[in-house]
């Protein structure tokens, strides 16, 4: 029984670490949108140099985390929710990764619209589009955190909102583009921006829809468990 226990309280403690690490990655993928968006509307090259930088931890951290994961399966072999866990950690992991690499995309579009001189109109919505892009990531993962799949299905629901607002920025881009056929570059690099923060959000729904198969069980990926 001292055995069991000790090996129990290893486990937990293992979990702890392996979620803590999520959280940080997390937290990082908030400042690389923050300094992307920053590096866009102050035309800063710096900070989108900072969120070229960060993208490299982010990539530590994945190869990290699948290890932490990988050694988990193989030496605790976990079953029922905690079997869950590793599992839904694997796929965090993945859609964190993408998120810092969608940033790093946001990023090097903003360095090139900065030699521009001045920003074009459309993207007046893609700071409104970021900061709720980000707070999806950030309730995707507190709802992680606290294993909370009500607060998760709220996640489901902010997509829409970003997904309009990205609707209305595409529209934007192309009458930009229309009434100025030597502006089709910008334009275009104004529309990749949204599409990038669009993808952000996609990513968040899906961290969102893990955490409602870790606590429920429940597979609500692509309309399905209700």
């Amino acid at each position: 029984m001292a055995l069991l226990s000790h090996t129990s309280h290893e486990f937990e403690a293992e979990l702890r670490q392996l979620k803590g690490r999520l959280l940080a990655m997390g937290g990082r993928c908030e400042q690389m949108i923050i300094w992307a968006v920053s590096a866009l509307e102050e035309q800063n090259v710096q900070l989108a140099e900072d969120v070229m930088r960060a993208d490299r931890q982010m990539n530590e951290d994945e190869m990290a985390v699948d290890e932490m994961t990988m050694r988990m399966l193989a030496l605790r072999q976990p079953v029922g929710r905690d079997l869950r866990f590793a599992i839904t950690a694997v796929k965090v992991v993945t859609d964190l990764e993408r998120i810092g690499d969608e940033a790093v995309n946001l990023a090097e579009r903003a360095s090139e619209l900065a030699a521009r001189g001045s920003l074009p109109e459309p993207t007046k919505r893609l700071s409104e589009m970021a900061m709720l892009s980000k707070t999806m990531l950030r309730h995707a993962l507190d709802s992680f955190v606290e294993e909370d799949s009500a607060k998760a299905r709220l996640v489901l629901a902010e997509d829409d909102e970003v997904d309009a607002i990205y609707g209305e920025i595409l529209r934007g881009s192309i009458a930009f583009m229309r009434a100025d056929p030597t502006a089709i570059d910008d334009g275009m690099r104004v529309s990749n921006c949204a599409k990038y923060l669009e993808r952000i959000g996609d990513h968040a729904t899906n961290i969102a829809e893990m955490v409602i198969f870790l606590v429920d069980g429940v597979d609500v990926r692509h309309g399905g468990g209700g």
